[in-house]
């Protein structure tokens, strides 16, 4: 049975998630709430939905109650809603902030935690989502549905949200584009038109994760089918080996993971 789903905050990861669901028709209806009504009438442009300023009104009237604000602003929402919240399904976005957190201040109430990321507007998200000790089962499979529409969720246990976000979740588009960033650039200055350096680059890194994911092969085997012997490739690896790159990556993942961990705190 399709359920009414509300979010409350209408940012750029709740626009793209309810895109998804619209479009794929999962909710009976959906309810946009926002304080910032400049927010709400980018939504309207786009979907037909219901949308208002009041979060009160938006919990009351919900079975699914997304919480999509920052992580600072949080426990004001959660303040404010928790005198509407009976038997809703609560699901979080916001970075680091735990469910037993959530839990302090809304009760013994059904809630899950997911960390998607920015690519479920092209149906390529990849994001882990836990479970609070109250919520059942069959939240968890509705939770799961609703995500794997835009994507593939996993459900890890919580204490790995902190790596998800930084290896898969929200903040991993961002590395990948840096990459794609530099590679194209690099392209550019050897004599590549812009549009051509930038679609090789962000191609090469689409076709490599589909490769790797279809094929149920491991990175390094995929490296050692195209490092043929005194070829391109290893010459380009011999650099990042030198420079040693996975050591750079290293870093950036692990100041992401405890960046994730201090908000929560």
């Amino acid at each position: 049975m399709k359920k009414t789903i509300s979010f409350i905050g209408t940012g750029k990861m709740a626009a793209a998630l309810i895109s998804c669901i619209y479009k794929k028709k999962l909710a009976k209806e959906i309810i946009a709430s926002d304080h910032k009504e400049e927010n709400l009438r980018k939504i309207k442009s786009k979907f037909n939905v219901k949308t208002t300023t009041d979060n009160k009104e938006a919990a009351r009237n919900s079975d699914i109650v997304f919480i999509c604000v920052k992580p600072q602003d949080i426990e004001l929402v959660l303040n404010e809603i928790k005198d509407e919240i009976k038997n809703q399904l609560i699901v979080s976005i916001a970075a680091g902030i735990k469910i037993s957190r959530i839990e302090s201040i809304l009760g013994k109430k059904r809630i899950m935690r997911v960390m998607p990321n920015i690519n479920c507007l092209v149906g390529e998200m990849a994001a882990g989502f836990s479970a609070g000790k109250y919520a059942t089962k069959e939240d968890i499979k509705e939770v799961e549905r609703l995500l794997n529409s835009a994507g593939t969720a996993y459900f890890v246990k919580e204490e790995l949200l902190d790596a998800v976000t930084a290896v898969g979740g929200g903040s991993a588009p961002a590395f990948f584009a840096y990459f794609i960033e530099a590679i194209a650039k690099e392209g550019m200055k050897n004599g590549l038109p812009k549009q051509i350096s930038y679609g090789l680059a962000a191609k090469a890194a689409l076709g490599t994760g589909k490769f790797i994911l279809e094929k149920k092969i491991m990175p390094e085997e995929l490296i050692k089918v195209v490092a043929s012997k005194k070829g391109t490739t290893v010459a380009g690896l011999k650099i990042l080996e030198k420079y040693k790159v996975n050591k750079i990556i290293e870093k950036t993942i692990q100041a992401a993971i405890k960046r994730s961990k201090e908000l929560g705190k």
